[in-house]
């Protein structure tokens, strides 16, 4: 009888490997898809649609990404969720639809080439694109100063081996999280807007995006306030949402 609940854990845990490297290898996509690095294809890439047809499908592909994202984070999904899917593997599930709906996009992205600007000279061009990877790089560096891999849904997995189960999570704010509540999202932002070669398409995407995040991050915050109460309302005083000294309550 014992050997059954031990089974359920290791395809839990397998499973949640599995959504892991899905999802790493989706991110390293989403970088060439609307940065400098080759993907089979990009933001720009493929045959152009009239906008008119572009842009609300667009628009819907954004829209479908954020609604799975926002929606699956909430608690009162979480408690509906959690009926159908065991308490390990429910990050590591929610992490697999959110890069399923991200490749879905990539996959039916329209583009839209008409060029806004195109900066060829140097050093201008070399700063944006400094800029672009340094959001990326702001991005990974967010997930690990909290935790990696809970983020991901690999820890919750692990955790289900525990005879007793983990301590609640603490609030704490390392390193970057001092400067921004939100440098996860201030990463994203940076590189969605740093490019040389801006298009229609692109800033659709990066456009609709950022207004994603913002929206996204006021939901967020009512949750943070919810869990961690008067010390998560101090903490909105004393450091801006997205940018230093800007969003401060």
């Amino acid at each position: 009888m014992d050997e059954i609940p031990l089974l359920r854990k290791c395809l839990g845990l397998l499973y949640s490997l599995v959504c892991y490297l899905f999802s790493m290898l989706v991110l390293a996509y989403f970088v060439g898809f609307i940065g400098p690095p080759d993907v089979p294809k990009d933001i720009n890439s493929g045959p152009p649609t009239a906008w008119y047809f572009a842009v609300p499908i667009n628009m819907l592909l954004i829209s479908l990404f954020a609604l799975q994202h926002s929606g699956m984070a909430r608690k009162g999904f979480k408690q509906f969720w959690l009926q159908w899917v065991a308490a390990p593997i429910e990050r590591a599930t929610y992490v697999l639809c959110s890069s399923l709906a991200l490749s879905l996009m990539f996959l039916l992205w329209q583009p839209i080439p008409l060029p806004l600007w195109d900066v060829q000279a140097q050093p201008a061009r070399g700063l944006i694109e400094a800029v672009y990877w340094l959001g990326w790089i702001i991005v990974v560096l967010a997930t690990f100063l909290l935790s990696h891999f809970e983020l991901f849904g690999l820890k919750q997995a692990l955790a289900a081996f525990r005879p007793h189960p983990g301590e609640a999570s603490a609030f704490k704010t390392p390193w970057l999280y001092q400067l921004v509540r939100h440098p996860l999202y201030l990463g994203f932002v940076m590189s969605f807007w740093a490019t040389p070669h801006m298009t229609v398409g692109h800033l659709l995407f990066a456009g609709v995006s950022t207004l994603y995040i913002l929206m996204g991050t006021l939901l967020e915050e009512k949750d943070l306030v919810q869990l961690f109460g008067e010390q998560y309302r101090q903490y909105q005083r004393k450091v801006g949402m997205l940018l230093p000294f800007v969003g401060r309550r």
